[in-house]
Parts: structure tokens; sequence; C-alpha cells
């Protein structure tokens, strides 16, 4: 048996290495390393497959959130709506610029920004939402665009987890993830369901005016070279990087498949385990499982338990994670904003009982099986 990984992308690479290996040579004797027909040709392909109007690549996911705030004219002061069960990045660029995080609950199935904890978070000085699709579920979209729409509020999608998802909405129609807000957010870090060998990012948006402030201000605030309109910063993705991505865009699709795939084998392993709740799957919405996250539903102790089970996989040769085991107004670097004066008991519930098990294109069914009989030997002891 192949060892185990969270994620695979040796393997992966292994299995696209002829058009790899001929995109970055053909990059390297170009000898145009930033910008260029590269570059253009992926962010082209990128919107198109995405359903957006503009596609404006940069350097990482956590750019994308920063650029995307800054273009909106978010000013210190300001306030944004955003989940504490999430990443640090999605509320360490709203703290960078002096923007207010305002943390509010998730909903407990989907692990996504509750819309009525949003509708009950939203004062005078809120101008934004950041809802995040986590570990490759959609968040409730047509209920959060309502209520932007109703209080004049933007909405930035934190789509790094859930590339390739479909959300169909109350009348049938169908969009991706990060192409039904104002503007959409993502990143190309390795271990994404599109993945770069370095780092990358990419910002999604139908409206002409915010397209053109976005590539300004990712290119130190340029009109044209060497005329700076506003305050920008030096955000790109290479080209070598837009090729290897350019090259994995056509196998998305497929990728997305054997996550499915490797999600449904957990699915029925796990079914009717009484300390396992495996993951919600919205009716509306196509989850591309970035993660697989159980929650592992213990009388006692339910933190010492689900450490337990870390531990004892790590023994078994089986990686594990927590995403996350400290949610995001708990972290020191939010005690300027009251961050420690939030209840927000759900979240603080799901942190304590989450874990996620390998998830990847690469899975096979001896790992898988490898996988799932040490997680139920823990569960049965």
């Amino acid at each position: 048996m192949r060892p185990l990984q969270m994620v695979d992308t040796r393997t992966q690479y292994q299995h696209i290495k002829p058009e790899v290996d001929a995109a970055v040579l053909a990059v390297m004797e170009s000898a145009m390393f930033i910008g260029g027909k590269v570059v253009n040709d992926f962010t082209e392909h990128l919107g198109q497959y995405h359903g957006s109007k503009h596609c404006i690549p940069c350097a990482n996911g956590t750019d994308a959130l920063q650029i995307a705030m800054m273009a909106l004219g978010l000013e210190p002061g300001d306030e944004v709506i955003t989940p504490s069960f999430t990443y640090i990045a999605t509320v360490e660029v709203a703290a960078l610029l002096r923007i207010k995080p305002i943390f509010v609950e998730v909903d407990p199935k989907t692990f996504c920004i509750d819309p009525d904890a949003i509708e009950k978070a939203i004062t005078p000085r809120t101008k934004a939402i950041i809802p995040v699709h986590l570990y490759g579920q959609a968040a409730n979209m047509e209920r959060i665009m309502e209520i932007a729409a109703q209080h004049k509020l933007f909405v930035i999608e934190d789509n790094a987890q859930a590339i390739g998802c479909d959300y169909t909405f109350g009348n049938g129609t169908t969009k991706k993830t990060g192409s039904i807000g104002h503007i959409g957010c993502t990143s190309f870090y390795p271990s994404k369901n599109l993945g770069a060998f370095g780092d990358g990012g990419a910002i999604f948006t139908d409206n002409d005016q915010l397209a053109a402030s976005i590539k300004m201000i990712a290119s130190h605030g340029q009109s044209k070279r060497y005329y700076h309109d506003v305050v920008g910063c030096n955000s790109r993705l290479d080209a070598m990087q837009a090729a290897i991505l350019d090259i994995k865009l056509k196998h998305l699709d497929n990728y997305i498949v054997a996550r499915r795939k490797a999600a449904d084998f957990y699915d029925a392993a796990f079914a009717g385990n009484a300390v396992i709740r495996t993951p919600y799957r919205a009716a509306n919405n196509k989850h591309v499982f970035h993660q697989y996250t159980l929650i592992l539903d213990a009388k006692e102790n339910p933190a010492a338990y689900r450490d337990g089970m870390n531990a004892y996989l790590a023994e078994k040769g089986v990686p594990s994670m927590i995403y996350y085991p400290v949610p995001a107004h708990r972290q020191k670097m939010f005690d300027s904003f009251g961050g420690s004066s939030y209840q927000l008991p759900i979240t603080d519930w799901l942190t304590e009982r989450v874990i996620s098990l390998p998830i990847h294109t690469e899975l096979d069914e001896e790992q898988l099986n490898f996988i799932v009989s040490h997680v139920l030997d823990y569960t049965n002891k």
C-alpha cells in the first residue's frame, strides 16, 4: 500500500507528468515568467469554467480577499460579517485593513455561515458579508444575497475550498460558488482541489468597474505602467504556476468526481456508527470535498475523545487533521476587536468535535479500507 497522506500531490503529478513537464518547459524556454500569454490563457479558461465575466489572477488566496476589500472601498471602522469557524486568512485581512470583523455562528450541519445570524449582526456600520464555503460545501447563497440586497451590502465569497461547487437556486438556475456574490476569491495553494505547485489565487467578478479596480490594486495601483492612481499592492500569479494550473483545470471535474467517490466510501463505512456524524450534503449544492470532516459526538470530554482519535490514527500511519481547533474569535490577534467577548456556542461545540480524514484524487480502495478500519477500531474501543 502506498503511504497515506492527507493530500497526495506527488501521485497526482505522476498521472499528468508529461503534460505538466511540457508546459513548464515551454515557459522556461519562452523566458516569459511574469504575465504574458500563458497567464492570460489560464485566466480566460478559468473565467469560462467559473462562469464569471472577469477573472483576475493574484499571488495567493489571502491577497485575493484583501484586494477585494480594497476594491470595494472598505475603510477603517467599517464592519464585515464573517464566520468565526474558518481559516484565519478570511478575517486576518479585514484586521490588517483596520476593518472590524463581526463574528457570527455557522450552521452546525453545513459548517457554513448562518443567514439568521447575519441578519442579527447587521448595524449601520456593516458594509459587507463574507460567506466561506467551508470544506467544499456552499453556504446558503440565495438567502445571503437576499439579505445583502435588502440592506445594500456587498458579498465577498471566500471560495478557497470549494472551487467547482455548483449551487442551485430555488428557480432551478445553477451557478458556481464564487460567481454569485459581488466578488469571489479563491486560492491555488497546492493542497486545494485546483492546486498549483507553489502559491496563487484569483478574484472573480461580473462588474466591469470592480474588475478595473481589482486589476489596478493588484498591480501597484497602476492604470497604465508607471501611472499609479490608487494605493495598491504587488500580487501576481507567475507564468509557471499558470501553465500548471491550466493543465490541472482540464482535470478538475474528474478530480471532484474522485473526491466524491472517496467520500461515498467513507459515508457507507461509517453509516450507523453511534459516535460518528458524516458530512451533511445539502440538496441544492454539489459538495466538492476539499476536506472530509467528521463530527465525533462523544458524550463525555468530546475534545479529549477527538484528540485521542487524532493521536491513535497517527500511531497507525493514518494522517488526520483538525480544521480548526481554535475559532477566529478566540485567537489572540483579535483581542483588540473584542474577540473574547463573543458567545458562539455552536462554533465552540464544533471546534471540540471535528476531525478530517484523508481526501484526495488518488485514494484507492486498499487505502480507504485501511483508514476506515482504524477509525472504527477507535470508536469501538
